[in-house]
């Protein structure tokens, strides 16, 4: 027989576990959710930080696009196409003696002059703030209309803040036709006038 005492404690113990039992079934464990449910939004939910994310790819994909673009640009370099610098400018006898022509200011801005012994070109570009001066035929000199500058037939400085006389270009006889070169130029402070193409002997 089994002693009173034991009895009651193993019906306690067994009362115990039906109260847990009880428990459990009336509050059962929510079971794992392998998928989500259909209605979630996932990452395209707005909150806070799915708006900082979605900000942050947009960032990194922009760097990579425009970093790509800039290298795919490096790879075909620009390049400038000028125009040629040298023109042909007629023949000798087209142009009078004493006399400064203007005929190819407006596409070239310079000016030719033809002496007793030969024909020298000037850049009509002031060398004080590169403006462009103007032959005054009946003063015979150059005036500057920005700042006042003189320049006399030959080109040389003699009144206004310009520090130096105006620059010839590079001019020589191809061919029977007179070519100038605005991209050759020739100073006189630095002793270029004498140069050979800073003046077309020419009688």
């Amino acid at each position: 027989m089994i002693p009173s005492g034991k009895k009651q404690q193993a019906e306690q113990q067994t009362e115990g576990q039906d109260s847990e039992q009880q428990q459990k079934k009336v509050h059962p464990r929510k079971p794992k959710q392998d998928k989500p449910p259909e209605n979630d939004q996932g990452i395209w939910r707005m909150n806070r930080r799915n708006a900082f994310t979605f900000a942050g790819w947009l960032a990194f994909l922009g760097f990579v696009a425009t970093a790509t673009v800039g290298f795919l640009r490096y790879l075909f370099p620009r390049v400038l196409f000028e125009p040629p610098t040298a023109f042909r400018a007629g023949r000798p006898d087209d142009y009078v003696i004493g006399e400064v022509d203007t005929r190819w200011m407006d596409q070239y801005r310079v000016w030719v002059v033809r002496t007793r012994t030969g024909i020298y070109a000037l850049n009509a570009v002031c060398t004080h703030l590169g403006c462009t001066p103007r032959w005054l035929d009946t003063e015979g000199q150059f005036k500057c209309p920005c700042h006042g500058s003189g320049f006399t037939r030959e080109g040389v400085n003699f009144e206004g803040p310009a520090p130096r006389p105006l620059e010839r270009l590079h001019i020589t006889l191809e061919n029977g036709l007179i070519v100038i070169d605005r991209g050759i130029r020739y100073r006189e402070e630095l002793g270029q006038w004498a140069d050979p193409g800073a003046f077309l002997e020419y009688a």
